[in-house]
């Protein structure tokens, strides 16, 4: 097999598509921090796990730890603007985002196709990201909606009535 270079790669990964989230969660002041991750996957449902993944050296890390919390929002497919907003860090990340404080006490972002409470129940090194493993403890679902898709390095959409007519 002939080697491969890390742009190669990553463009071998850009064909594999995936829904588009944002992770928000909240520092030890209450302040509320997001990003937009799209390494979102399910594990179990006996108990409820997902997972996902976050750069070893994120800002995030020290509030996403086993035992803390944080809400996965799945974005709509009307939502690119906010997965661009997420996916660079801000001053004030919120300002001018549509968004609520959850019954739970997390910064929940409006409009969106599904929301995940969970509690990280485990962290795993995998080369330069850590591998999150948390356990689902709320989640509000609108299937009406559609999702944001990322594949080929562009946010792309799904036609339901297509889909379901086969």
């Amino acid at each position: 097999m002939t080697p491969f270079t890390s742009q190669e790669l990553r463009k071998g990964f850009a064909s594999f598509a995936t829904g588009v989230t944002v992770i928000t969660c909240m520092d030890e002041d209450q302040n509320p921090h997001g990003i937009t991750i799209s390494s979102f996957n399910t594990v179990s449902l006996e108990p409820p796990l997902i997972l996902w993944s976050l750069k070893k050296h994120s800002r995030l890390m020290p509030w996403v730890e086993v035992g803390k919390t944080h809400l996965i929002h799945v974005l709509e497919r009307s939502q690119e603007d906010l997965a661009m907003h997420f996916a660079t860090v801000k001053q004030d990340q919120f300002m001018g985002i549509e968004h609520k404080l959850a019954a739970s006490g997390l910064t929940q972002i409006d409009h969106c196709v599904a929301y995940y409470e969970c509690e990280t129940v485990s962290v795993h090194t995998g080369g330069d990201h850590n591998i999150i493993v948390a356990k689902v403890i709320n989640l509000k679902n609108h299937p009406e909606k559609e999702p944001l898709i990322f594949a080929r390095s562009k946010f792309v959409g799904l036609d339901f009535t297509e889909i379901q007519s086969n």
